[in-house]
């Protein structure tokens, strides 16, 4: 564990998700996508570069492949692919992360608003919460399609704390990239990074603590408002 304490300025009030890699498995379903992707292409989908896209917007993401690959598609082609990878493996892929579900009826019990702040289209996000249930355990989702400028810009957590009608330093926000953290930290909400095995070696600098998983007990400490 990174840190001991988990003492905020503020008591919690409303907690956002983001949902690739945290809520869900669909960074590791990313990677395969990737993969598939570039390996049409003669070439392999690295963790750097991953690591570069990784809580980025779609479009924004596809730009990185692009000039770090060279590749002569538009981010469109690239989109519309990756759409057509994904609708044959999530079915059948699709999982909901460990602790993600106690944690949220732990929420339940606090009776805190949520809700899911991704870097995903809203399309993906809709099909990726139908299908594992999660939809009905959240009040709302914000895409990158909702503001201005997506992560690692503060613009969509500065939403989700108008949305759920919590001062922003009110809020917690789980993350597991240096993207989304990023946008956490930047926006003044108390941001705890949940890396994944895709993430465990970004550059977490700023969070409140980085947490073992969403089962971590000092997640439970902080939206109690308790201090070891």
């Amino acid at each position: 564990m990174q840190n001991t304490t988990h003492f905020w300025m503020h008591s919690i009030r409303g907690v956002a998700f983001d949902m690739d890699g945290l809520m869900v498995n669909t960074e590791t379903l990313y990677t395969q996508v990737g993969d598939a992707i570039l390996r049409r292409r003669g070439r392999r989908f690295t963790q750097v570069l991953k690591n570069r896209m990784m809580g980025l917007p779609s479009a924004q993401a596809f730009q990185v492949m692009i000039e770090h690959e060279g590749l002569s598609d538009s981010t469109e082609q690239l989109a519309e692919e990756s759409r057509a990878e994904f609708a044959s493996i999530l079915t059948e892929q699709l999982q909901v992360l460990p602790g993600l579900l106690d944690l949220l009826d732990y929420i339940d019990q606090l009776q805190l608003p949520r809700c899911v702040a991704t870097s995903s289209t809203p399309e993906f996000a809709a099909t990726v919460l139908s299908l594992t249930g999660l939809e009905s355990r959240v009040e709302f989702v914000i895409t990158a399609s909702d503001v201005a400028q997506g992560k690692p810009a503060p613009d969509i957590y500065l939403e989700a704390a108008r949305r759920l009608q919590v001062e922003i330093g009110e809020m917690l926000v789980l993350e597991d990239s240096h993207h989304g953290s990023r946008a956490g930290i930047a926006s003044g909400a108390c941001t705890v990074a949940v890396p994944g095995e895709h993430s465990r070696e970004h550059d977490f600098a700023g969070v409140h603590f980085i947490a073992d998983s969403l089962a971590d007990p000092r997640i439970r400490h902080l939206l109690a408002g308790q201090v070891d």
